[in-house]
């Protein structure tokens, strides 16, 4: 008996070793790394559907390019699994978004062939062209190459970037993954021969001379010429728009079909017009059966049988933030014909599905394009809607001179719904809702709030929709709560007042949002101490409730802020009041904790707050060091 063939993929370490393949061997390279792929992802978890639709454009790329001299950038990065598993990061990627593992997207100190990190979409065009144009300026060789999905062109970013990239030349490719808008016309044969014949060089050879030849006629002709030329083109195969911009598109191209997508990215390396963009026609989950016939379920999955396509249930439990949040909209809309939802790209992820489903007409999902939404939502307020604008905290961050300047500055009612605030778990830093607080909380006009459970969640959304007093935003986290009964009528809560959940002497624990549970369990342990401790939900982290915290400095000898952010948040804001009224000079021992000044890994959340010293432990540490350090003579934190 012959032995068996080694499977390809064993035989390739990096690209360097796809491009020693003879090309007939590719096919059963994309086949066994789409395998390898499902086997990972289904013990790990995480983004499988767009990895899945582009293994063979993965291939083709690294076959075509050369790799990392050649800086293939992947705009978000969630489809990038199957380019892990090819550079080097195969005996990893079981790893994939666990504790010390790979991370669920491109990121620079994993690989030479991570170029830029990316987790945010939109980047990858302005980030190709800034390696592009250093190359020319270095007279380095390499060529720069973006891959960017249908979705990500929803957002201005893409288009600003081309906008400027002519300069770049045939050093910046654009591949445009197309697996959802079907802004192509049908893909075959004929739409790849054309493809082939546009890009090759006799083509842009005869293209080029007959511009030049067209420059010494009189101008209105050379117009014409061009215009012909870009008309034809666009009748045959789309790409007006691009072309506009000012590349040179080629396309539609079948990226499933290697035969197709080989030559024609061979013809796009070694042109010597640019820049260009190539229309590449995917589709998500393509060669596993349950992830093609339902995309949406399979774009971000729980561990999975990969027979049978079943995902690992969630353990049952208490709603999730978005779904409470979704739900109490929903009941405040019925109420009021004034109250829209906005979201960018990311309805089911921030609950406004839900509202979708009761209201789609009062229902907007702007794509990618979370400035537009902030903006957008302060129109409506100022024609006296009621918007709630629903984004996670860190897409937000994208959107933040059109908070200031178009909201914040106009003290108009918009309505901010903060998904995803503080540590969010295997998406790691890029997702983390780290600083939110810190960056609406200084906002003049702004009201920020917090809520300590899903309870608190239901008042706040009540809370904001009737606030006409300017802009208000509350913030939530990501995934279960904590299993409190919801309310059957909601309370209007008064602006910047804060609750007292526990009474005590000589401790105070100030608490925003859901450290809450953690602050409860630290004031049991430290009574247990012989330490008589008050907790107090401070609700709002503008306008802090200045009466209950100056009360609370002046009658406890320590007091602990907590929150889930960075610094600059709640604990610098007590820390002003405390300093400007002058509460610490008679001793008061005045701690805050918040999140330290890193970007956190991917971790578990449980693990991720440990580490930041945001939980029971680390108040109790927190409280006994300023206990002892106070017998040596340190008031406030400071040396007396």
């Amino acid at each position: 008996m012959s032995k068996p063939e080694t499977p390809l993929l064993d035989q390739v370490a990096t690209p360097a070793d796809i491009r020693a393949l003879e090309a007939g061997k590719l096919r059963q390279l994309a086949d066994e790394l789409r395998a390898e792929m499902i086997s990972a992802v289904s013990v790990t978890g995480g983004h499988l559907g767009a990895g899945l639709g582009v293994v063979e454009l993965t291939v083709a790329l690294h076959y075509v390019f050369d790799t990392p001299a050649d800086a293939l950038i992947w705009d978000v990065g969630h489809q990038a699994y199957p380019h892990k598993i090819l550079t080097g990061r195969r005996d990893r990627i079981r790893s994939l978004r666990q504790p010390g593992g790979l991370s669920g997207f491109t990121k620079r100190s994993e690989s030479a062939f991570d170029p830029f990190g990316a987790a945010h979409s939109s980047t990858s065009i302005s980030a190709a062209l800034g390696f592009a144009i250093a190359n020319k300026l270095k007279g380095d060789p390499g060529k720069a190459i973006a891959v960017i999905g249908d979705g990500a062109m929803s957002a201005g970013m893409a288009y600003e970037a081309m906008n400027n990239a002519e300069a770049a030349g045939n050093r910046l490719v654009v591949i445009l993954n197309d697996n959802d808008m079907s802004i192509a016309p049908p893909v075959g044969g004929l739409s790849a021969y054309l493809a082939r014949t546009v890009s090759s060089r006799p083509f842009l050879t005869l293209r080029d001379l007959a511009k030049r030849m067209a420059r010494k006629l009189p101008r209105p002709l050379q117009d014409a010429l061009e215009k012909t030329d870009e008309f034809a083109r666009g009748m045959a195969m789309g790409g007006t728009l691009f072309e506009q911009l000012g590349f040179y598109y080629v396309g539609p191209v079948d990226g499933h079909n290697l035969d197709h997508l080989i030559p024609v990215l061979e013809n796009v390396r070694d042109a010597e017009e640019g820049p260009i963009l190539v229309h590449v026609v995917t589709k998500k989950g393509h060669g596993y059966g349950p992830a093609e016939a339902s995309a949406d379920k399979y774009h971000g999955v729980q561990k999975f049988d990969v027979v049978s396509g079943v995902q690992a249930k969630a353990p049952a439990g208490p709603p999730q933030y978005q779904n409470v949040f979704g739900d109490a909209l929903v009941a405040e809309a019925r109420n009021d014909p004034r109250i829209c939802a906005i979201t960018a790209a990311m309805p089911s992820g921030t609950g406004v599905d839900r509202f979708a489903k009761a209201f789609p007409e009062r229902s907007f999902d702007v794509g990618i394009a979370e400035q537009h939404a902030v903006t957008f939502a302060a129109g409506l307020a100022a024609q006296g809607m009621r918007p709630f604008c629903a984004i996670y905290s860190t897409f937000l961050q994208r959107a933040y001179d059109q908070v200031v300047h178009d909201v914040a500055i106009q003290n108009l009612p918009v309505r901010f719904a903060i998904d995803r605030a503080g540590l969010v778990g295997a998406d790691g830093a890029t997702h983390a809702g780290s600083f939110d607080v810190t960056y609406l909380a200084t906002l003049p006009n702004f009201v920020v709030m917090a809520p300590a459970d899903e309870s608190e969640l239901v008042h706040m959304v009540h809370t904001a929709a009737a606030h006409d007093d300017g802009p208000i935003a509350f913030r939530y986290p990501r995934g279960q709560g904590t299993g409190v009964a919801l309310p059957e009528v909601p309370e209007r809560l008064a602006i910047g007042k804060g609750r007292i959940v526990r009474e005590g002497k000589t401790v105070a624990i100030l608490s925003l949002g859901t450290r809450l549970a953690e602050a409860l369990a630290a004031a049991e342990r430290l009574e247990a101490q012989g330490l008589s401790t008050t907790v107090a939900d401070l609700r709002f982290a503008k306008p802090l409730d200045s009466a209950l915290i100056r009360k609370l400095l002046a009658t406890h000898e320590v007091a602990v802020t907590i929150e889930e952010g960075a610094v600059g948040g709640l604990g610098a804001h007590v820390l002003t009041l405390a300093s400007d009224e002058g509460l610490i000079d008679g001793g008061l021992k005045l701690r805050t904790l918040r999140l330290p000044d890193t970007f956190q890994d991917h971790d578990k959340p449980e693990a991720q707050y440990h580490d930041a010293r945001l939980d029971a432990d680390a108040i109790v540490e927190t409280v006994q060091t300023a206990l002892r350090r106070n017998s040596v003579g340190i008031v406030g934190g400071f040396r007396a």
